[in-house]
């Protein structure tokens, strides 16, 4: 079912709504408690979105076109190659600061939706990680299959790791600092060319047969 054009009420009270659903969860709001919160009455809500589920997949929507935007503009940018992942690392947390009840939304009631609603979901998912790692200039030693698996996995990473240092006493230049290295490292390992892990596995074997022959000669 086509989405309905988003209601300009809606739009002018969105974070209630969205607090108001991440607040109390997905499934404890009814359609009369979101006409109220958005000053409509349930009528003229069902005007506009036939179910709560349409509500919901419309700030979902939301959620992956502001990614989506945010990347292009990385892209616009083009920053030079060993910038691109700091720059979307930083715009990951400045977007988790500016849209905290999306990113909660998204990752929790996912599931509440329609077959096909779930089905355009993971259409946008797939869309944004796919520009993720296009933006990173991925060159992956995976198959077509392990890229898309590293793509998700880069995705999934970049949008759980600022709840990570939630309950530490960190300054905002600390916290980012910490989380940037940490997520950098990882990404950075995972899209390594072969060579690399190979030539990493044959240092680790060479130094591995060096200790075999000492302990042998102290026999």
């Amino acid at each position: 079912m086509p989405m309905p054009e988003r209601c300009s009420r809606f739009a002018e009270y969105r974070d209630k709504v969205l607090e108001l659903f991440a607040c109390k969860g997905f499934g404890q709001v009814g359609m009369r408690e979101l006409a109220t919160c958005l000053g409509l009455s349930p009528g003229s809500l069902y005007h506009h979105y036939p179910s709560k589920q349409h509500l919901l997949l419309d700030l979902i929507e939301e959620f992956y076109e502001e990614l989506l935007a945010t990347l292009g503009r990385i892209q616009q940018k083009a920053p030079a190659k060993r910038d691109r992942l700091n720059h979307v690392i930083r715009a990951h947390l400045n977007l988790h600061r500016e849209m905290p009840w999306h990113f909660r939304l998204v990752e929790r009631d996912c599931g509440c939706l329609n077959e096909d609603q779930q089905a355009r979901v993971r259409q946008l998912r797939e869309q944004y990680e796919r520009t993720l790692l296009v933006v990173l200039g991925a060159r992956s030693r995976f198959s077509e299959s392990g890229k898309l698996a590293a793509g998700h996995a880069i995705a999934s990473l970049l949008n759980s790791a600022p709840s990570w240092l939630t309950t530490q006493s960190l300054d905002e230049q600390e916290h980012n600092e910490l989380l940037e290295n940490l997520v950098s490292g990882a990404i950075e390992r995972l899209l390594a060319p072969r060579r690399a892990s190979e030539a990493i596995s044959i240092t680790r074997s060479i130094e591995k047969k060096s200790d075999n022959v000492q302990a042998a000669a102290a026999f």
